[in-house]
């Protein structure tokens, strides 16, 4: 066995030391730098046969490679497909992170449960009977997936060798330790290992593995920044406890858009797919409420309907509040400025507190029109009609700017019921035949005019 080699290494980013520092110069937190023993051994593959110990890769021309494009493995799950691209590529890693009790485990479980596959489920934080109290709420009946609770990365191959599964899914990467790194499970090292042996498995078999990933305070994936450069494709499940809402993006995929949105209700009986959001992101009160606005925004290839909610009051202490939830606040900021420098409404000594619906946040600047139209509804206290909705970009002159794709947001509206739906003079639709009125404004004078006038 080679000599041992002592290193240390930062907890919170994973940059390597040569000796301990108590300010980590990459990140600049302190008392987060740790030294761990690194083995340095010969180091077996995967599995031990001669014949792929001695595959050699040979170098192709660009014009002899085959561009013919890779099936891919269905999930039948719609949302967790349209966020991959269209479905798992075989051979390919995927990265999963949530908060804790967000309901990763739950969802790659479903999925696990209804994949018509041989699909090997490796638990590391819960027993076999745990995981059967779930899957008993999820899909009670399942023949093709194998549960296993295991820590240790040889372990787990021997068990893959034997069971020879079609997808593997491992919960979670944090809990994997392997026999040649000397450090505990979680550790900076003993992640980057496990997950080069789990990547040279899914690379040379064409088996595509899923890793469930822990997040830290500060809402990253847990251990080195190099997992994420690892794999092909990093989720994040997101959503807020109180809300029964569950959001799936795609923050990298090499295979994919990283535009795609998937939305998830949380039951009793599991995660249930939301195919129409905008349904549920829109409150059904029959009153008129002033202060709520419907804009119309597009997240990937899907349009969606949320409602804006705004509320402005007169400032009871010496400094006016700005608030926002699901949006940015600096942005909002902007808009204030905008209105009372362009259209004269005095807002600079009163509280603002605005709100996206259904527990999402959203950065598509397509929604400013009805960010302004919810607030000027508050301050005026007149409601807006439930049948107008918004699709526009308000710039800092206090013009009306046009979006992009604003003939699917306007097909999407009249779908829902809308009859009218404002947008910039400057858009070019083509648009015939339709049953919605298309209102064409320039400034932002036009809108409070033609709402409150």
């Amino acid at each position: 066995m080679a000599k041992t080699k002592t290193a240390f290494f930062c907890q919170n980013c994973g940059t390597q030391y040569a000796k301990w520092v108590g300010q980590c110069s990459g990140c600049k937190e302190w008392n987060t730098v740790v030294e761990e023993v690194v083995q340095k051994e010969e180091k077996s593959s995967w599995k031990t046969p001669s014949n792929t110990a001695k595959k050699v890769s040979k170098p192709l021309r660009v014009n002899e490679i085959n561009t013919e494009r890779e099936l891919r493995l269905d999930t039948y799950d719609l949302e967790f497909n349209n966020v991959l691209g269209g479905g798992i590529v075989p051979g390919s890693l995927i990265l999963l992170g949530g908060e804790p009790g967000i309901g990763k485990s739950t969802l790659l479980l479903q999925i696990a449960l209804k994949l018509p596959y041989k699909t090997l489920y490796v638990s590391g934080e819960e027993s076999q009977k745990q995981i059967k109290m779930r899957a008993d709420r999820i899909h009670p009946n399942s023949d093709n997936c194998y549960i296993l609770t295991e820590t240790k990365t040889q372990n787990i191959f021997q068990q893959i060798e034997a069971t020879e599964p079609d997808i593997v899914v491992i919960d979670s990467i944090q809990t994997l330790h392997s026999d040649y790194i000397e450090s505990a499970a979680g550790s900076i090292s003993q992640i980057r290992e496990c997950t080069a042996e789990l990547i040279k498995f899914a690379k040379e078999t064409n088996t595509p593995v899923i890793l469930i990933g822990h997040i830290t305070k500060d809402g990253t994936i847990a251990g080195p920044k190099i997992l994420e450069h690892m794999v092909d494709t990093v989720l994040q499940f997101e959503g807020d406890r109180n809300y029964v809402y569950r959001i799936l993006r795609a923050l990298k995929n090499r295979f994919g858009s990283t535009a795609e949105l998937g939305i998830y209700e949380m039951q009793g009986s599991g995660l249930r797919e939301v195919n129409n959001p905008s349904e549920i992101l829109i409150s059904k009160n029959d009153e008129g409420l002033s202060g709520t606005a419907i804009a119309s925004t597009v997240e990937g290839m899907r349009p969606l309907m949320i409602e804006i909610q705004a509320l402005v009051s007169t400032a009871v202490y010496g400094t006016p509040q700005r608030s926002t939830t699901g949006y940015n606040a600096k942005r909002l900021n902007m808009l204030l400025a905008v209105l009372e420098k362009r259209a004269g409404f005095k807002l600079g000594a009163k509280d603002v507190f605005l709100n996206i619906t259904g527990g999402i946040s959203v950065d598509d600047p397509a929604i400013d029109l009805a960010v302004v139209a919810a607030i000027l509804s508050s301050n005026e206290d007149i409601y807006i009609d439930k049948g107008v909705c918004f699709a526009a970009e308000i710039g800092l002159a206090g013009e009306i700017r046009p979006v992009q794709r604003v003939e699917q947001r306007i097909l999407e509206a009249e779908k829902l019921g809308f009859s009218t739906i404002y947008v910039s003079k400057n858009n070019k639709i083509t648009l015939k035949n339709t049953k919605i009125k298309i209102e064409l404004v320039a400034k932002i004078e036009d809108i409070a005019s033609s709402l409150f006038d």
